[in-house]
């Protein structure tokens, strides 16, 4: 469920260059910072932590005697457990397992509500691409994949988050059992198109952040053969399941080979989580410290050219942090009430 990720030697040297740029010392952990818990080195998310964590290095260590570090984790499941026991104070975390800290539902049932976890802001957005294979298209929404029972859809790898969200995707629009419903394919995102292109599946869904190289792969291969599925308002409340995670996103015209006209679906925010113990002012100066050089992010890494400031509460899970919500609000930021703490 994400972008394609630099090699660690890569995003290393982006962030020092760009530290270098901006001026300022790198802290250590050990030096008393707070730690940012990611996930593995070879996705998203640990790069997109490098680079967060450098900015405030360079930007507040010296100014604020703010200083962050990025680890490794096994990922959102995980980096709740870490908030829980303060053995990290900041986390990025897909947006479904945020909705689970903030409900106490799903995976956390067992361990109830997280009612530490707080939100930062959106990072960047997992933009659902559910495709169906043309000859079935009828009203180009998803209706039509669910028309499709019997056929053959990739739901992702085994226990995978894009299997968790399609699974509760497919809850929320009628399907409780995909597997009764569908013949399910447990696999990533390259061998679901290549099944695709082979004629044995005729739905996936590669969801990330557009463009998706395996869709691009597959629209390059079968064009107009397969078809990306748009949803309506109604369809967008059915699948968020009694959530607001899941938005409106528009694929625009051109970004897919073939691709001639918009395509209106959903997406789900990937987010900076933090603990809700955290010192206000701090949060607050990270905050500002993001939103005045978000450049400096997008040097490092591409995922954070998503981010904006009109973007930054799109679908967040869980209330804001008092010096987020500050920081938003001196910028004019309209904020929902179920944001507020």
């Amino acid at each position: 469920m994400r972008f394609q990720a630099s090699s660690f030697g890569r995003v290393a040297g982006a962030a020092m260059l760009a530290a270098a740029m901006l001026g300022g010392s790198a802290a250590s952990a050990q030096d008393g910072g707070y730690l940012l818990a990611t996930a593995g080195t070879g996705g998203t998310y640990y790069p997109v932590g490098v680079a967060i964590s450098t900015l405030v290095k360079v930007r507040l260590e010296n100014s604020q005697g703010i200083a962050m570090s990025a680890i490794t984790s096994a990922g959102s499941g995980e980096n709740i457990k870490l908030l829980r026991e303060d053995q990290a104070q900041f986390a990025i975390v897909q947006g479904l397992w945020g909705a689970y800290a903030q409900s106490g539902e799903g995976p956390l049932a067992e361990d109830g509500a997280q009612e530490n976890v707080r939100a930062v802001s959106m990072l960047w957005q997992n933009v659902e691409h559910f495709a169906i294979r043309s000859e079935y298209v009828d009203t180009g929404t998803i209706a039509d994949l669910i028309a499709m029972e019997g056929h053959g859809f990739a739901i992702g790898a085994r226990n995978s988050g894009t299997e968790g969200s399609n699974r509760h995707l497919l809850g929320g629009l009628g399907i409780a059992d995909p597997e009764a419903h569908f013949e399910v394919a447990f696999v990533g995102y390259t061998p679901s198109v290549e099944a695709f292109q082979n004629g044995t599946i005729d739905a996936v869904n590669p969801a990330a952040g557009a463009p998706v190289g395996a869709m691009t792969q597959l629209m390059a291969a079968v064009g107009d053969e397969v078809t990306i599925l748009e949803f309506t308002d109604e369809q967008v409340e059915a699948a968020n399941a009694g959530y607001e995670l899941w938005t409106p996103f528009v694929i625009e015209a051109g970004t897919y080979p073939g691709q001639e006209e918009d395509v209106r679906t959903i997406a789900q925010p990937n987010f900076l989580a933090v603990n809700a113990n955290v010192d206000e002012e701090h949060v607050y100066q990270i905050t500002k410290a993001i939103y005045e050089n978000l450049p400096f992010l997008v040097n490092i890494h591409r995922a954070t050219s998503a981010m904006s400031l009109e973007a930054a509460l799109a679908g967040l899970p869980v209330p804001l942090h008092p010096g987020a919500l500050r920081y938003f609000e001196e910028a004019g930021l309209e904020i929902p009430d179920r944001l507020r703490p």
